[in-house]
Formats: structure tokens, sequence, C-alpha cells
């Protein structure tokens, strides 16, 4: 059942929550993504088939939470994010982040280390908006970025995909890569060797510029972004348990 929660920020965010054991899980989406995707909903059957705490929400913007898309960015979501775990978990939490969502749980690392038992990112995704997108666009684009404050690209879903200057901004306020990351909890990254959005190299990027002492990357041959097959969600529940072990 879908619940709202209202944020300090003046923000409605749209969340599941199923009460179990612990450490819960908490799962993190995707840019564009919401908590209806193939994951979210393989892992909250799981935890409600084994009893298991789980929370999944929608950053604003995206699903059934309240605001426009084309207004967010991740300095929002990721306030998002430490808001719904704060306001809707108890003690240590295994964060799954999908995507952006790794983005996110990285900073979620960085601001809640107490919050976080465990760190699983799937095709994570740090940086995107200057490594991705704005490392990717055209001279023009840049231009009509910077006159305009914002860009119209082309998508598989057929309305342009909109791009902000305040999305690439704040996106620069929020890196990662650009300085030391300390994850002092185990962290288990998945990759795709197939993914055309996530470059592989950046999972070892990650993988070589984090600090702690029980990091591992699983890279999964022929995986594409989405992630989502039946070998692919089986394993995210295998990693999952095996950090609960």
């Amino acid at each position: 059942m879908t619940e709202f929660l209202d944020t300090a920020s003046g923000r409605r965010l749209a969340y599941d929550r199923l009460a179990g054991q612990g450490p819960g899980v908490v799962f993190l989406g995707g840019f564009r993504s919401d908590m209806g995707g193939s994951k979210a909903v393989h892992l909250r059957n799981w935890a409600q088939e084994t009893g298991r705490a789980f929370l999944r929400f929608d950053y604003s913007g995206h699903g059934d939470s309240a605001g426009m898309f084309e207004e967010g960015c991740i300095g929002d979501w990721a306030e998002d994010a430490r808001a719904a775990i704060e306001a809707l978990t108890d003690g240590p939490q295994v964060l799954v982040g999908s995507s952006m969502g790794g983005w996110i749980s990285l900073l979620m690392a960085r601001d809640l280390p107490h919050r976080i038992a465990a760190l699983v990112t799937i095709a994570a995704a740090p940086d995107f908006t200057e490594r991705g997108f704005w490392a990717g666009f055209t001279a023009d684009q840049r231009a009509a970025l910077t006159a305009k404050g914002r860009v119209e690209m082309p998508s598989e879903y057929g309305t342009p995909l909109v791009l902000t200057r305040r999305l690439i901004e704040d996106g620069r306020d929020h890196l990662i890569l650009d300085r030391p990351l300390s994850l002092p909890f185990p962290v288990r990254m998945l990759q795709g060797t197939a993914d055309a959005d996530v470059p592989m190299s950046w999972a070892l990027d990650l993988l070589d510029h984090a600090e702690g002492e029980d990091l591992r990357l699983t890279l999964v041959k022929g995986a594409d972004h989405r992630f989502s097959s039946p070998d692919c969600l089986d394993l995210i529940v295998a990693t999952i348990k095996g950090l609960s072990a």
C-alpha cells in the first residue's frame, strides 16, 4: 500500500514499507525510475516472503511523489533519500542503490554512515551528470544549456528528456570521485559487462577510488543496464542474503 511522507523540505514522497526483521533493506531507484520497477518489486516480494523489513520510495518528481521531474536535481533526491531513511527506518540498513540510486547511496554513506549496515550497488552511476551528460554534450548543447537553462535530448520513450542547468551545476556540488570516499562497511558492487549506459570502467573506477576493508565487485557477462533478468534479480537477492549471514 502506498503511503506518503511530508519532508521538512516541503516535498511529499510516496513510499511502501514492510515491517520485519532487520537489518532492513532500502531500495534506491534510478534516474526517472520509480518504485514500480522490476528490481524494486522483486525485492519487495522477497522481503515479504522472508519477513525482512523493507522500504522503497519515489524521489520527488518521480512516480507517485509530488513535484516536477524537470525541477529536481541530485541534491534534492539525496535529501529525499535521507528524509525517508531517517523517518521510516530504524537502525542500520542495507542500502541497495540502482544506477543513480548507487550515487545516492554513496552520498548517504558520506552523510549517514551510522545508518548503513551494508551497501549493494547495481550499475552504480556516481557523477553521471558530469561524466555522462556534460561530457557527452556538443558545443551547441552546452551553449543552449547556458543560455536557456535547459536542453532537450532524444529519448527512447518518445518524449524528449529535458536536462537543466540546475541538474548539471548541482551535480558538481555532489560529486563522489573528486574527494576521498570511506566505506567502513561491507560493499558489494554488481555490474553488467553489456551495460550501454554505465560503462564497466566506471565500476572499476569506483572500486579503485573507494576506501574500505570489505569491497567486492561482481561483473556479470552480457548483463545490460536494467540488470533485471531472472538470473540478475536472483543475484541481487543472494548478494543481500550473503551480507546478512
